[in-house]
């Protein structure tokens, strides 16, 4: 072999050693970048969690007070009408 033979190897060598680098350097970002879309999902889902949790929660609290909604506009009702009652009892 002669030294322009070798010397033609060995650039091409050192530009398949230099390609496959950066081919790592890339699989290195992408495995990167998979990780933190693959975290952002896992926070995501855990605050999808939370929201249904505190939306449950609300919706519980709101049933309570419409309830206790009812319940007072039912005893304004009584009052009302028992106050009509006395009222009309002592008219003349």
């Amino acid at each position: 072999m002669s030294e322009s033979t070798i010397d033609a190897a060995t650039r091409r060598l050192a530009l398949a050693l230099d390609a496959l680098d950066a081919a790592l350097d890339r699989r290195r970002e992408a495995d990167r970048n998979e990780e933190r879309l693959a975290s952002q999902v896992h926070a995501l889902g855990a605050d999808r969690s939370r929201l249904a949790s505190d939306l449950d929660a609300q919706a519980a609290r709101a049933k309570r007070l419409e309830t206790a909604n009812r319940e007072i506009a039912r005893r304004l009702d009584v009052a009302i009408g028992s106050i009509r009652d006395v009222i009309d009892a002592n008219e003349p």
